[in-house]
């Protein structure tokens, strides 16, 4: 069973040419250029500055990176502060074996720790039926499709909207200043 633990400096060139392959190969993402390591890494710091976590899957005996999920505010207005979406990437040769289900899980226990009430998935292509049913088995309902939102590898593609509430959601004020 991979352990998952929070992210390193150490596993940004696997997070990088992970997320590649998913760029330029998958529709998880909308993105068409791969980000170059650099670019992870700020998105990475910028992820963790906001006290959100960043977490990984790894094979301990071989050593490796199997995936890695995060997440991110969905929105800058301080309205939706309590809102954040996620993103969980697999290692193709990984897929199936639970990975992705296990990330979404410790993500959205870590995410409601830090006071997130609200997690939303963001699905690139609504024939996404790994990540659909990923989100799905950890409690997340389709909230919308925004159809032919988006144009990659010859296709228009659709966006496939999920929430999920952490702890009390809506039910009660948020805790803290400024509530």
């Amino acid at each position: 069973m991979p352990l998952i633990r929070p992210s390193r400096d150490a596993d940004l060139p696997a997070i990088a040419a992970l997320y590649a392959h998913h760029v330029l190969h998958g529709t998880g993402t909308f993105e068409t250029e791969p980000p170059t390591a650099a670019e992870m890494a700020a998105r990475r710091a910028e992820v963790l500055a906001r006290g959100l976590p960043w977490l990984v899957a790894e094979d301990q005996a071989q050593g490796t990176l199997l995936g890695f999920a995060y997440c991110n505010w969905f929105k800058p207005r301080p309205a939706y502060r309590f809102c954040a979406e996620d993103s969980v990437y697999v290692l193709d040769a990984a897929r199936g074996r639970g990975i992705g289900g296990r990330l979404l899980q410790a993500l959205a226990e870590e995410a409601e720790a830090r006071g997130v009430r609200k997690l939303l998935a963001v699905i690139g292509d609504s024939a996404n039926a790994g990540s659909i049913g990923v989100h799905r088995a950890a409690g997340f309902t389709q909230a919308g499709v925004l159809r032919s939102a988006g144009w990659k590898l010859g296709a228009w593609r659709d966006v496939v909207l999920m929430e999920k509430a952490l702890g009390p959601g809506d039910t009660t004020p948020p805790d803290g200043p400024g509530q």
